[in-house]
C-alpha cells in the first residue's frame, strides 16, 4: 500500500536536496567565479581558508549566508560564491575516464525517457558523470544499475556520486564487474550503454528490457556506430535505431556586436536509440527510397553486384553481403 502525506511538509526529503538550496552549510559544495570568469570549486569547511595567488579568505565567511554573495579576498580580488549546477559540477570533478559532457548527459535523460521511479541499467560508469543525471532523473523512488570493469574508475565514481549528493544515494547499485556477466535485474525500464563495444551486449540487455523500454548507446566514432546500429537493427527485438548526435554553440553578445564564440562544444559522442518489441513479434520492414547514388557505388564492392534496394529488406541483405564474414 502507498503511503499518503497530509502536506508536501511530510514527504521524505529527496537524496542532496539539503546540499542545493537556501544558505551555504558546512559540506555544501561552493563555486567561485572571479573577475575574469574562471571557477574554483570546493567543499566549506569551518575554519578552512580559501588560498589563491590573489590573497586568502575563509571559509566561515560564507558558511550561513545566502547563494549568489561577494566575498573578497586578502589581496582585493571579488568572488561570486553560487552552487555548482550540475553541468558545471561534472566538468570540475576528478576524473578516471572522460565524462560524459553535459549536452549529451542531457540528450541522454531526455530521448530516453528517464522518468522518476524508472528502473535504468547503465554501463560503464566512468567517472560518473552520466549516473548523477540519471539518479538526478529517477529521483529515490528508481532504480540505476551501473556496471563498472575498472576498479580505479568505480572508487573515482563512487567518490564523485556521492559527494556531489552528499552521500550514498539510495537508488544507486555499483557493480564492479562485465554486463554480461553478472547482470542482474531481472527487469528494466530503459539501459543507457556507454561502453567501446556495445553491440556485444545487446543481446544481453533486449533479456531484461521491458517491451517499450528504450536501449540508448553512446559510442566516439563512426565505425562504432555503424556497427551499433546494424546489430540492433538485424536483432530482431528492437524497433529501427536512430543516430543522431549534438552540437552546442555558445554566442558572444555585447550590445550589436553579436556574433558566434570562435569555440564551441562540437563532436563528442554519437547517440543511437531503440524501443524494445514485445516478444514473438516480427519488426516491420523499414521501407526506404534508395540515393541515386547508391546504384553508382555497386562496382565499389568487391565480388557483389550492384544492388537496387527498393525496400529495407533488400539494403539489409546487401549489407550483410558487404561484410562477409564479419561477425
Amino acid at each position: 500500500m502507498s503511503e499518503t502525506y497530509e502536506s508536501a511538509d511530510q514527504r521524505p526529503e529527496e537524496t542532496g536536496k539539503s546540499h542545493r538550496q537556501g544558505p551555504f552549510k558546512p559540506g555544501d559544495l561552493v563555486q567561485l567565479t572571479d573577475t575574469k570568469g574562471r571557477h574554483h570549486t570546493f567543499a566549506l569547511t569551518p575554519g578552512k581558508q580559501f588560498h589563491t595567488h590573489k590573497g586568502y579568505f575563509d571559509h566561515d565567511a560564507l558558511l550561513g549566508e545566502p547563494e549568489g554573495t561577494v566575498v573578497r579576498s586578502t589581496g582585493g580580488m571579488e568572488y561570486l560564491a553560487l552552487r555548482p549546477l550540475l553541468s558545471d559540477y561534472v566538468l570540475s570533478m576528478p576524473r578516471g575516464a572522460a565524462v560524459v559532457y553535459p549536452k549529451d548527459a542531457a540528450q541522454i535523460v531526455a530521448m530516453a525517457d528517464v522518468y522518476p521511479g524508472a528502473r535504468v541499467l547503465e554501463a560503464g560508469v566512468g567517472s560518473g558523470a552520466l549516473t548523477c543525471s540519471l539518479l538526478r532523473a529517477v529521483g529515490d523512488g528508481g532504480r540505476v544499475y551501473s556496471y563498472e570493469r575498472r576498479e580505479d574508475f568505480a572508487a573515482i565514481a563512487e567518490r564523485n556520486v556521492q559527494t556531489f549528493f552528499g552521500g550514498p544515494h539510495p537508488a544507486w547499485t555499483l557493480t564492479l564487474g562485465d554486463l554480461v556477466g553478472a547482470l542482474r535485474p531481472d527487469e528494466v525500464d530503459r539501459v543507457v550503454l556507454d561502453m567501446l563495444a556495445p553491440w556485444e551486449c545487446v543481446d544481453a540487455v533486449a533479456k531484461v528490457l521491458v517491451p517499450g523500454g528504450v536501449l540508448i548507446c553512446y559510442v566516439a566514432t563512426t565505425t562504432q556506430l555503424s556497427r551499433t546500429v546494424e546489430t540492433i537493427r538485424e536483432h530482431g527485438r528492437f524497433a529501427e535505431p536512430a543516430p543522431f548526435e549534438s552540437l552546442v554553440r555558445s554566442w558572444h553578445v555585447e550590445g550589436l556586436a553579436v556574433r558566434p564564440d570562435h569555440r564551441m562544444v562540437g563532436h563528442t559522442g554519437f547517440l543511437v536509440t531503440a524501443r524494445r518489441v514485445a516478444d514473438g513479434v516480427e519488426v516491420p520492414v523499414r521501407r526506404r527510397r534508395p540515393a541515386k547514388a547508391a546504384a553508382e557505388l555497386g562496382d565499389a564492392w568487391e565480388g557483389v553486384e550492384a544492388v537496387d534496394p527498393v525496400d529495407e529488406a533488400d539494403a539489409r541483405a546487401a549489407r550483410i553481403a558487404r561484410r562477409g564474414d564479419l561477425p
